[in-house]
């Protein structure tokens, strides 16, 4: 990664229309679920390409919001040979002034929710429409400005934290007294933390304890949205009801997969591609 100024010349480039719920939704879409992504663009020709990225992706994006006089979020991302990436994204404060409202009837034909931290505002309207009808209203819990995790995380069933974000809130780089933490905060919630290549910890609530699962072992060539489709995979699983323990699972293959794939999003598995992973992979799971 650069350390300073210069000059860095990249051997490979790739421009996507992704970020954390649109890859999470493009992971559904692979798996064979249907998703719709709601969210908000400029009115300028980047946001036009990314509607049309989106759409061609196979993603509903009917509830995409259009704001005028906006500019559309971008960002620059680098990929080291070692799968690791530098994130420099810009949002336009603009593109989230308002908030468009939310019926029961909207949320009532999804399975599950999904939502993240970029649009609070919204986020909140969503993941408390999605419990007052008992479906699954999932957060991903990653870092988010002060004060945001804490005023979503009530209104989830399920809270997907990254493992930075996991320390942030729970003051412990330890993933499992993170988990304990976090469950004392957030008493009513699935709680779990992914912490990459060293596997994913959630509190087992059956048995009132932590538990752990080992990742599937990759060759590394790009992170870059693996958290995600890791969430995505995970919001698939919620949503066809199977147990926790099959969904991290599923979950966990699918960002494994991912990694091994440049360009993002793109590397997300298909059905096919995901069953055979699960076949050949047998994950260690312990008690804490």
């Amino acid at each position: 990664m650069p350390a300073g100024q210069g000059k860095v010349l990249p051997y490979d480039m790739l421009q996507i229309a992704e970020g954390m719920a649109s890859s999470a939704a493009y992971a559904v879409v692979r798996l064979g679920g249907k998703a719709s992504l709601w969210g908000a663009v400029g009115d300028d020709e980047t946001g036009k390409r990314i509607i049309a990225d989106l759409s061609l992706a196979g993603i509903d994006i009917s509830g995409m919001h259009i704001v005028q006089g906006a500019r559309s979020a971008v960002s620059t991302i680098l990929v080291d040979d070692g799968g690791e990436r530098l994130i420099v994204p810009f949002y336009d404060p603009e593109l989230h002034r308002s908030v468009k409202h939310i019926s029961t009837t909207e949320i009532a034909i999804f399975d599950a929710v999904l939502v993240d931290v970029r649009w609070p505002e919204l986020a909140l309207k969503v993941l408390e429409t999605a419990r007052s009808l008992g479906k699954p209203a999932i957060l991903d819990g990653d870092v988010a400005a002060d004060g945001v995790i804490e005023r979503l995380g009530p209104a989830a069933s399920h809270i997907v934290f990254s493992h930075p974000a996991a320390g942030k809130l729970a003051g412990t780089e330890d993933c499992a007294a993170a988990i304990g933490v976090l469950k004392q905060r957030f008493p009513l919630a699935f709680i779990s933390v992914t912490a990459g290549e060293t596997g994913a910890y959630w509190y087992d609530d059956v048995n009132d304890c932590v538990m752990h699962m080992t990742a599937r072992p990759a060759k590394t060539v790009d992170t870059l949205a693996a958290g995600d489709i890791f969430h995505g995979a995970f919001a698939f699983a919620v949503a066809r009801q199977l147990q926790i323990e099959d969904a991290i699972r599923i979950s966990s293959a699918a960002a494994a997969l991912k990694c091994q794939v440049f360009g993002g999003r793109t590397g997300a598995p298909d059905s096919d591609q995901l069953a055979a992973c699960l076949a050949q992979w047998t994950p260690q799971i312990s008690r804490v």
